[in-house]
């Protein structure tokens, strides 16, 4: 039997050496699997319905590993962790009901948010903060200071920032954009985004709460964590399983929910990523619908948000008029335009419209490897969210506002100036 001093180095590689040894070819990157150096770890902060699309389109990149989901209702970590170790054929993701536990992990690249609005720009902003890239869903922000220090914040600490506009990577809105940056419906005057139809999603949102029922367990829900940086309030199983918008503490009505989707199409296709109009005048106010808020950039451009007058192209629509021809489409796959522009507006079809959250995830696992900024980056967002409250505080006040982008100031108006912000609950802060 070989002494220790006769297991020398040489010799146990040379006994290693000899025994056979088996790799999964996952691990070397062999057989069309992508090595473990080029993947992107995730990570999911409050994934419910909208957020479960953004996780199969991730889940869908042979280049993302999911690893672990923290949500504050246990049913839905239980969900989430259901759906990840189906996909890997293991028990490995893990499941947290505090954020913090999350960023703790060296292991996770990035971060998917999809609580309520009410959460967006903190979470963001925190996770930014504790080194991971985010991809947040819409709406972005509950004010407009919230905006800004989430454009502050992913410039400072240089990680990638991608909200979840993801028409932006759309097939038909692509074309729509095209169409404009190349002359062919002549100078731009006029843009057109549309507003939730406020016979389904008013403007307006109310003060009021839902009576109070018995709070669960926390391990069930976590309800001070629910609520994060809002008021509190009593629980009401209602907000919790999803019935939260219209609430004013928690949503900001049907101007922010659709403009953060048709607005930030606006701002992109006008190249106004980085600032907004200087104007905005409420119009129709005496009911919820039809309405609109006229705006005005500093060049002349006019944004238009209304929730009526399109032309059926689907949900979410959004038109922009030249002096030459106009082009108008929406989440249909149509795109409309003059007859003589016909061969140069090709239609997505519904299977090609309803990529567009699949393209939108793989431009930001592309930009979370090479480090430039992603489409709908935190400045982006941070405008177009800027834009649509201060529509509404206008609509809110029911007045013409004149507003400075410099200084994210309403000029000559002290109430609307105090609207730009919200008070957060104590312990709480971006």
């Amino acid at each position: 039997m070989p002494t220790d001093e006769t297991l020398s180095r040489r010799g146990l590689l040379q006994r290693t050496a000899a025994a056979p040894m088996i790799v999964p070819a996952s691990v070397l990157g062999l057989a069309g699997a992508t090595p473990p150096s080029d993947r992107v770890t995730l990570g999911g902060l409050g994934i419910g319905s909208r957020g479960t699309r953004d996780l199969q389109s991730f889940l869908a990149q042979s280049d993302v590993r999911f690893l672990a989901i923290c949500d504050v209702r246990n049913e839905r970590r239980e969900a989430v962790k259901s759906m990840a170790d189906k996909k890997y054929g293991n028990g490995d993701c893990s499941m947290y009901s505090e954020q913090e536990e999350l960023w703790a992990r060296k292991d996770i690249d990035a971060v998917l948010i999809a609580t309520g609005d009410r959460w967006h720009a903190p979470l963001a902003i925190m996770t930014g903060n504790a080194g991971k890239d985010v991809y947040c869903e819409k709406p972005c922000s509950m004010t407009i200071a919230e905006s800004r220090a989430l454009a502050v914040n992913f410039q400072r600490n240089g990680r990638v920032y991608q909200a979840g506009t993801q028409r932006r990577n759309g097939i038909n809105f692509n074309t729509a954009f095209d169409l404009a940056r190349s002359g062919k419906l002549g100078k731009v005057h006029t843009l057109h985004a549309e507003a939730g139809p406020g016979d389904r999603w008013p403007p307006a949102t109310t003060h009021a709460w839902l009576p109070e029922e018995p709070e669960p367990p926390k391990q069930v829900v976590d309800w001070d964590r629910w609520l994060g940086p809002a008021p509190w309030r009593p629980y009401n199983s209602q907000y919790v399983q999803g019935k939260w918008r219209g609430y004013f503490d928690f949503h900001g009505g049907g101007i922010l929910e659709w403009g953060a989707h048709t607005v930030d199409l606006c701002q992109w296709a006008a190249g106004m990523d980085g600032t907004a109009p200087v104007e905005y005048d409420p119009k129709g106010m005496g009911s919820d619908t039809p309405y609109s808020i006229e705006c005005r950039y500093a060049n002349g451009l006019k944004l238009v948000i209304r929730d009526k007058g399109f032309m059926g192209l689907g949900s979410c629509a959004f038109r922009m008029e030249g002096d030459a021809g106009f082009v108008e489409t929406a989440d249909g796959g149509k795109v409309e335009v003059p007859a003589d522009l016909k061969s140069q507006a090709k239609d997505a079809t519904r299977e090609e419209a309803g990529e567009a959250t699949t393209r939108h995830v793989r431009d930001f696992l592309d930009c979370v490897k090479s480090r430039r900024p992603a489409r709908a980056n935190a400045l982006a967002a941070a405008q177009t969210h800027i834009a649509c409250h201060a529509a509404y505080i206008a609509f809110q006040l029911g007045r013409k506002l004149r507003f400075d982008p410099a200084t994210d100031t309403f000029i000559g108006d002290e109430q609307a100036n105090r609207m730009r912000s919200r008070a957060m609950r104590d312990g709480w802060r971006v």
